[in-house]
């Protein structure tokens, strides 16, 4: 997760939104399952047997992990628990410079463990950005490593099981206000461009990390709280014959215009993580906010009203994450956006699925 998001600016009861930068053929990508991200930043952490013991007991059924940990993976063997496996983004370059490589990632932390663990999606990289020093360097092997990783897993017989991808954020969305109007330009156009042709030519979604709470950090004056928590009421930004209710909404449209603007008209989004923290650096990382965004995220993306542009549809949506994680750097909220506490306590009362 990446400390800087797109700002999303919403008045109440005024007419405008702003916002700054910002197939399975029998398991359907869009479907109600609200999953989990399992982050490992933590010196408390409990065991990963006791991990997947912890989804199963609280009915989630589906678990993103950020590498190939041999243990979490061993755990996860007949749980029937669906899993989003990362390629980190340190491991790209060279898998895009080698098939054999590629192939070799693959059997190790697939096929070897693929009769009895549940895979779905492969992220090639989590948020590489172009214009973000921290991530550019990774830019040129993205593509070429979501290539490799696909061709060695189509050459297993596996490409309409495992869906292959990368995931992205709402920092390369240009002009998001309207929705309608988002949009991959410059820097970030070129380097999604060829992505999103890729996705669409092997059915493949497109993984988008999605977190109304940064909107509202950047922007406490014109973002309101009650738009960001899904809580709004009264007049609602129209844009065409689309109306707003909630900032996640108007995020995952934005990057659905701008998917289209790339030339897939009909890749699909999976939200691969959004979150609220509990503690942080300003009021509102609260246990209170972050328990309201939480329960209406998980009843707005199951519920099967979609958003105003892909309307009818359940969200794939990962929450981030399952734990608190204090060996997490950067602002203090970044350790605080854990569902349960590293002894296993929950934070908050969530129905998942």
């Amino acid at each position: 997760m990446a400390v800087f998001h797109a700002t999303m600016f919403y008045k109440p009861f005024l007419a405008s939104l702003f916002l700054l930068v910002l197939f399975l053929p029998n398991l359907h990508i869009t479907d109600a399952q609200v999953g989990v991200c399992n982050g490992r930043l933590g010196n408390n952490l409990p065991s990963s047997q006791e991990v997947v013991e912890l989804y199963n007991s609280n009915g989630i059924r589906r678990m993103r992990i950020y590498d190939p940990n041999p243990q979490a993976l061993q755990a996860l063997r007949g749980s029937d628990i669906e899993l989003m496996l990362d390629v980190p983004n340190n491991d790209l370059e060279g898998l895009a410079n080698d098939a054999a490589a590629a192939s070799k990632w693959v059997q190790d932390n697939v096929l070897n463990y693929n009769s009895d663990v549940k895979f779905r999606i492969i992220a090639v990289g989590n948020e590489v950005d172009p214009n973000n020093g921290a991530t550019a360097r990774f830019v040129p092997f993205v593509l070429d490593a979501m290539l490799k990783i696909y061709d060695a897993i189509a050459s297993a017989g596996l490409k309409d099981q495992i869906k292959v991808s990368t995931a992205t954020y709402s920092a390369l969305v240009s002009n998001p206000y309207p929705p309608s109007e988002g949009s991959f330009n410059g820097a970030s156009g070129s380097f999604m461009g060829p992505i999103i042709n890729f996705l669409k030519n092997t059915n493949n979604p497109l993984l988008f990390n999605i977190y109304p709470y940064f909107s509202r950090t950047y922007d406490p004056q014109n973002v309101a709280l009650p738009y960001a928590l899904f809580t709004a009421t009264g007049d609602f930004p129209q844009d065409g014959q689309n109306q707003y209710r909630n900032l996640f909404d108007a995020m995952l449209d934005a990057a659905y215009s701008a998917v289209e603007k790339a030339g897939g008209p009909n890749v699909e989004i999976v939200v691969s993580e959004s979150g609220w923290p509990s503690e942080g650096d300003n009021i509102d990382a609260s246990a209170e906010n972050a328990g309201t965004y939480y329960r209406n995220l998980i009843n707005h993306v199951k519920g099967g009203s979609g958003t105003p542009k892909r309307p009818g549809k359940a969200i794939e949506t990962y929450l981030f994450a399952m734990f608190d994680e204090n060996e997490k750097t950067g602002l203090k909220s970044e350790k605080h956006f854990g569902i349960f506490s590293p002894n296993k306590q929950p934070k908050y009362q969530l129905s998942f699925n």
